[in-house]
């Protein structure tokens, strides 16, 4: 059974659109004296997961024919689940067995897919999806605690590069604002491809995560700047070529930028960056490419492609170039096999590399854990 404390937890059910829970809707009527007025009533979650770990779906369409919901894959499989209709037009559904953690989601409404309004969503899978969390018993280290919490701040920069003015959304610790003189390092965190800056704050629930790790003494305070990873060149006409220039984005107009407005440690050392999937890979091209920037490279749910940098380099080079070079997956997934070897073979070389898996496919909640891994030992 899953614990009330943590599937009442507020930040299950967070999303862009609101922080505490609504399901609300405005009744429009008449007073006794015929005058319009309106009142509140409640509308049922559109999804509420059950103590006993069963996840109950409700969708609001009186004029469907069908509505159905389907996972897209890993924990929640692609297996479409009709609904059943009430006679209030809400459909209902119990669908059991799904695997604990982070699920996009869809729904679809006489063959179409459809969003639901009452349940959380964000920008995934290259457009807006809805999500939900089916906690376990025990992971609540990206809920939120009753602990002092850092803020999100979103900042604009301009950047040449792309001839666009960039937000990028920078986590600061509790004692920022206390603290004044104080100085802290920074971690670049990238999301994956078809998701944006926001992902890490909403699905990853990153400030949560660090917010509980500060309280517990596991990690050292830092700055995390979050970045949109489609970065590309004004004058590229080629989408392929324009990935490649988020690596100059941060590296040349991000860093400066957040050294200058906020109270950064500015060194190599006290610089780091990290991210999933696509992110990963642009945390490999980027240290790579400007080590001398970044002396910490954290890489989830990627394909281990440091081989031009390993190739030129020594062991103990290579080791000084890095003070933690970290890769992370899901023990389901294609890369964490492909790694371990890869690591394996380097390590018996004298390169150094941190190597961390986790029960989970391609999914939040293992970068989750990823990032609270290696949060944990940068900086020690």
């Amino acid at each position: 059974m899953i614990r009330d404390e943590i599937l009442n937890n507020q930040a299950l059910k967070s999303s862009a659109l609101f922080f505490d829970e609504v399901y609300k809707t405005l009744v429009f009527d008449n007073d006794a004296q015929g005058r319009p007025m309106g009142y509140f009533c409640d509308v049922p979650e559109g999804v509420k997961v059950l103590p006993n770990g069963d996840v109950y779906f409700s969708y609001y369409a009186p004029d469907a024919k069908t509505v159905e919901v389907t996972g897209i894959g890993g924990g929640f499989p692609v297996e479409k689940h009709p609904m059943e209709k009430g006679e209030d037009g809400w459909w209902h559904t119990t669908v059991s067995g799904l695997d604990s953690g982070f699920h996009y989601h869809d729904y679809y409404v006489d063959g179409n897919r459809a969003l639901n309004p009452y349940v959380p969503f964000g920008y995934g899978c290259g457009r807006i999806i809805n999500y939900f969390e089916l906690p376990d018993k025990y992971s609540d280290f990206y809920l939120l605690h009753d602990v002092p919490h850092g803020a999100v701040r979103m900042n604009y920069y301009k950047s040449e590069i792309t001839g666009r003015v960039r937000n990028c959304f920078v986590y600061t610790p509790p004692s920022y604002d206390i603290n004044r003189e104080k100085r802290y390092p920074v971690l670049y965190l990238q999301h994956g491809a078809g998701e944006d800056e926001t992902g890490w704050i909403w699905q990853g629930k990153i400030n949560h995560i660090v917010d509980n790790l500060i309280a517990d003494g596991a990690c050292e305070e830092l700055i995390i700047v979050m970045n949109c990873g489609y970065a590309m060149p004004k004058d590229c006409t080629d989408p392929i070529i324009g990935r490649t220039a988020i690596s100059d984005v941060i590296a040349t107009e991000c860093v400066p930028f957040i050294d200058k407005k906020y109270r950064t440690v500015a060194d190599r050392h006290h610089r780091a960056m990290a991210g999933l999937s696509m992110g990963g890979g642009q945390t490999q091209q980027t240290v790579m490419k400007y080590p001398e920037i970044f002396a910490n490279a954290g890489i989830f749910s990627m394909f281990y492609s440091l081989e031009p940098k390993v190739a030129a380099m020594s062991p103990e080079d290579f080791n000084k170039d890095f003070d933690l070079l970290f890769y992370g997956s899901g023990e389901y997934e294609p890369v964490c096999n492909s790694n371990r070897e890869i690591l394996r073979e380097l390590a018996k070389k004298g390169y150094k590399s941190v190597l961390y898996s986790v029960p989970g496919y391609h999914v939040w909640d293992v970068w989750r854990y990823c990032a609270r891994e290696f949060i944990k030992l940068l900086w020690k």
